[in-house]
């Protein structure tokens, strides 16, 4: 409950300083003392209070010229009725209040007690004892009046002290009490509001809340008095939006209002209570109205006549035509292919089978359909095909000696071919496969050379 002094850091004359200074109580309540010995006050300084049979302490919350405004504002006046400020309470002031202060809670429970036992229907929140120690004040809520007369006479006599009795509304039992809000703030009740304006549900409508009392509602069960707040800032964003008691009319159907966003100006319409809602700014609304009381139709909610859908449906075709000349435009590239050589070419080959070896550390590996793999694998390095002809006569020859059948009378012939055929390589029939075509047709020949 501490107000902000934005006078404090002006150099004000002290002898037009204000001498009545604010005080704060238990529970957030404030009352006004004068300061007739002009003592030197700062802000929370504990002071000694004059008040009726006998004296109380509370803290300075406010002094100077505000004093006067806050004054003014709760219509109080600056006559005697003002009790006054004795002195700075000492050390001996507050170890009396705190005694005093520990009667509170014991007290309270055995006052709800009583009021069962009596059947009064009536809500005890709060006690507070006076610095004293002489008298009590029961604060309690109730919606109907309370006979409390026999409850005074049992709490004097069961606790020895004046008992005073002073109901409150709801909204200050939650000041009181203390709590936190849903905004996970302390209550405005229990901090800086003391006087409590009404609060209606015409503030949630305006602001286009949901009716819902549980979140309306505060600690205290009434309506939250942020309400009141941004309403204002609500009702001066409301004067540009349009105010639509009936649903618009429109050739593609009656359009009926489901939501409206204040700030934004947006206003969500839906024809014949369909799901879908189609959102238009607060002046095409105004227009729509316009023709409606003229007696027209628009086509729909965002257009006037068939035109300009056939205009729009025109705009988006030639974006789609655009879309198809830019991709047909667009040939792919063809690859070139490298020239085939007309005649063979024996430095091409000793040079395509070097770098073949140089890369891969082995022979050439070259396709087994092509005329060109065939002719390297036979023409080794440096050597033209006319060469390798001459010597692959040269071996058929030699190889069509040893592997003639020999003849029954011949029993050199057979010791040759054993001799042969025991001497000759398992690795060697890979490379003699191919030239066993020539030696079938040397077999064929053989009988008759001998012949």
């Amino acid at each position: 409950m501490n107000s902000f002094d934005w006078l404090s850091h002006m150099g004000i004359p002290t002898i037009d300083t204000f001498d009545i200074v604010e005080i704060k109580f238990k529970g957030g309540r404030k009352d006004y003392y004068r300061n007739v010995n002009h003592l030197k006050l700062t802000t929370g300084d504990p002071v000694v209070l004059d008040v009726p049979n006998g004296h109380h302490i509370g803290y300075v919350s406010l002094q100077g010229e505000l004093v006067r405004l806050q004054m003014q504002k709760r219509k109080i006046k600056n006559d005697d009725n003002i009790l006054k400020i004795y002195r700075l309470a000492n050390q001996k002031d507050l170890e009396k209040w705190e005694e005093a202060k520990n009667r509170e809670v014991p007290t309270l429970y055995r006052t709800k007690q009583i009021i069962d036992e009596i059947k009064l229907e009536m809500k005890l929140s709060d006690v507070e004892f006076q610095a004293d120690n002489s008298k009590a004040t029961f604060y309690y809520s109730a919606d109907d009046r309370v006979d409390f007369r026999e409850l005074i006479k049992i709490l004097a006599s069961e606790f020895k002290i004046r008992v005073e009795m002073r109901q409150i509304s709801l909204r200050q039992e939650a000041g009181r009490l203390g709590g936190i809000g849903v905004c996970g703030r302390e209550l405005c009740c229990s901090t800086w509001i003391h006087e409590f304006k009404s609060v209606s549900t015409s503030a949630a409508r305006y602001q286009n809340l949901s009716l819902n009392p549980t979140k309306l509602s505060g600690q205290c069960g009434r309506l939250k008095c942020c309400l009141n707040y941004e309403l204002d800032t609500y009702m001066s964003a409301l004067e540009d939006i349009p105010n639509i008691e009936k649903p618009l009319l429109t050739e593609a159907g009656s359009a009926k209002l489901q939501k409206t966003d204040i700030f934004r100006k947006l206003m969500w319409f839906s024809y014949n209570n369909e799901n879908n809602w189609h959102s238009i700014d607060c002046e095409r609304v105004q227009e729509i109205i316009e023709m409606n009381e003229q007696g027209k139709k628009p086509f729909s909610l965002e257009m006037d006549d068939m035109m300009d859908m056939e205009d729009d449906r025109n705009k988006s075709n030639m974006d789609l035509e655009m879309l198809d000349q830019k991709f047909k435009s667009k040939t792919k590239k063809k690859k070139r292919r490298k020239p085939k050589p007309k005649g063979p070419n024996p430095n091409q080959s000793t040079q395509q089978g070097e770098s073949k070896t140089a890369s891969k550390g082995g022979a050439p590996q070259e396709k087994q359909g092509s005329p060109k793999g065939r002719n390297s694998r036979r023409n080794g390095p440096g050597q033209s095909p006319g060469q390798n002809k001459r010597r692959s006569e040269a071996k058929g020859n030699s190889q069509n000696k040893t592997i003639q059948k020999p003849s029954a009378t011949d029993p050199k012939s057979e010791g040759k071919d054993a001799s042969n055929s025991s001497q000759k390589p398992k690795g060697n029939r890979r490379k003699n496969a191919p030239r066993k075509k020539n030696n079938r047709n040397n077999q064929n020949k053989g009988p008759k050379n001998n012949e």
